[in-house]
């Protein structure tokens, strides 16, 4: 019998939807015969002891999720996200930069730097790119700090205001479309498809609308229904991120598919599933079959405890594509 633990907070428990997932997980988990513990961030010190880890909680090489996954590779604890997996996706231009090296199809995409901004580059912009554009400050997530603008001010404005968080922000091509392909990936291979219906108030899948919150529909779609190209776009883009767990976001517009982005610590909890009631049984599957994260990252012998989970591992192959830096309200 192996341990799975499932690395959650607060914030993962707020949310009635995440709840049922997290139930459904560790139902799943134990039907085939594990164990399973929840591991809330003081509980960090049991990971060694585990078989797996699966974190469900936000990611960022800022958190307390990143230093449970560089504790768990480094005991060789299979997990999922992985730490190098964190690094890359919550670094829009990391993850960017790994799209554009294995030449995933993605909309026109440029990355300006803080110096670089006034009228005449912002003007050069929507020459180059079309109008509108979509801005986003590198480290977002949920969709926020993502803006589209249509006017040279608009853009200098929302710039300047990302470039009080990062050096660098994302300026890309604007992909119309009533629904974005969500398609999940392990391992290499399919896990699930849906598509996210976007609300018609706003051009992405969750937003902030006169005060209030809005979400996308979420329709499960089976994999029969699926066109091939989208399935082979997003492990393609997976592919280009790493091995483990993936969310990949596709539009499609006058018959090209574009990926938007790459999310680790994809949505379970929408209703995924439903077609593919396999889901989370494959998820623990890959997790208990034993395979480790990349043991390059792996601490030498005469390491101290405690080294190496923020810095232990060596110069890895993206660091060098790692070029911006942020100020974060959380750190």
């Amino acid at each position: 019998m192996s341990k799975l633990g499932i690395f959650v907070n607060r914030k993962t428990l707020s949310s009635s939807s995440q709840l049922m997932a997290l139930v459904k997980c560790r139902d799943t988990a134990e039907s085939m015969g594990h164990t399973v513990e929840f591991i809330f961030p003081v509980d960090i010190k049991k990971i060694p002891r585990l078989d797996a880890l699966f974190i469900r909680a936000d990611t960022d090489p800022m958190n307390t999720t990143y230093v449970a996954a560089r504790m768990a590779e480094m005991y060789g604890v299979p997990v999922i996200d992985d730490p190098t997996t964190i690094r890359i996706c919550a670094d829009k231009i990391n993850m960017y930069m790994h799209l554009q090296n294995k030449s995933v199809s993605m909309p026109k995409t440029r990355f300006l730097r803080k110096k670089e901004l006034d009228e005449l580059q912002a003007r050069q912009l929507f020459e180059e790119l079309g109008s509108p554009l979509v801005l986003k400050e590198p480290s977002t997530s949920f969709s926020v700090r993502v803006e589209k603008v249509s006017e040279v001010e608009e853009l200098l404005k929302v710039a300047r205001r990302f470039f009080k968080l990062s050096d660098w922000i994302v300026v890309q091509e604007y992909i119309e479309s009533r629904f974005d392909w969500r398609v999940g990936v392990i391992n290499g291979q399919l896990l699930y498809a849906c598509r996210y219906i976007i609300p018609s108030e706003t051009f992405k899948i969750q937003a902030s609308v006169n005060g209030h919150i809005v979400y996308c529909d979420v329709e499960s779609v089976p994999a029969d229904q699926v066109p091939p190209e989208v399935i082979d776009l997003g492990k393609q883009a997976a592919a280009a991120i790493g091995k483990g767990l993936y969310g990949v976001d596709i539009k499609e517009s006058n018959g090209k598919l574009y990926v938007i982005e790459v999310n680790d610590n994809p949505s379970l909890e929408g209703g995924e599933d439903e077609h593919y009631p396999e889901m989370f049984g494959q998820i623990i599957s890959h997790l208990m079959s034993g395979q480790t994260p990349d043991d390059t990252c792996s601490p030498s012998p005469e390491t101290a405890p405690g080294e190496g989970l923020m810095a232990g591992c060596p110069e890895e192959e993206e660091s060098e594509m790692v070029i911006s830096y942020y100020r974060r309200d959380d750190i």
